[in-house]
């Protein structure tokens, strides 16, 4: 299922050596995904049991923005978002793809598609759908935002001491 038009080059390069991609929805903060490259188009996978992505496999369209080998940002290109559903013969191609790609799968392949289309996780091809924005266009500072709030907090304990401490 490969777009009719070309992608931009720069595109094509950074989404073969993609792992990880920062996609935000609707304007919302860009959320690190890990994804894999299929057909000119970047795969994510999220729902119960795997990375979490809110709102994305509801939305349209999202940002993606994609790193270089030095490690920094080099392209942000609008994306198509469609749902690749079970029991579709794009399904059974694609799926057992991107699950043989999951790092630390729960179990063999075959039974991480099957949890896929059991438990409500989402399969979703990321494809190009407008003109990038690269080189001396991307914004020149960092972007980086102030952590967000959470109910996670970290306990402070004693330190450990092997033997009892006799105080003077």
């Amino acid at each position: 299922m490969t777009d009719e038009r070309e992608n931009h080059p720069l595109v094509d390069e950074a989404m073969k050596k993609a792992s990880v991609a920062w996609v935000a929805v609707a304007g919302g903060p860009p959320l690190a995904l890990w994804c894999v490259p299929l057909e000119a188009a970047l795969f994510v996978v999220s729902g119960p049991g795997e990375q979490s992505a809110p709102g994305l496999a509801e939305a349209d369209e999202a940002q993606v923005t994609l790193r270089g080998d030095h490690g920094g940002r080099i392209i942000t290109w609008p994306a198509r978002v469609s749902r690749v559903s079970p029991g579709t013969e794009q399904w059974d191609t694609l799926a057992p793809l991107v699950g043989a790609k999951r790092l630390n799968a729960p179990g063999p392949t075959t039974e991480l598609v099957a949890r896929w289309a059991t438990d409500g996780c989402a399969l979703l091809r990321l494809a190009p759908a407008g003109e990038p924005v690269h080189g001396a266009e991307l914004p020149a500072g960092s972007l980086a935002e102030t952590p967000r709030p959470t109910p996670a907090v970290r306990a402070t304990r004693r330190p450990f001491r092997l033997h009892r401490v006799r105080r003077r």
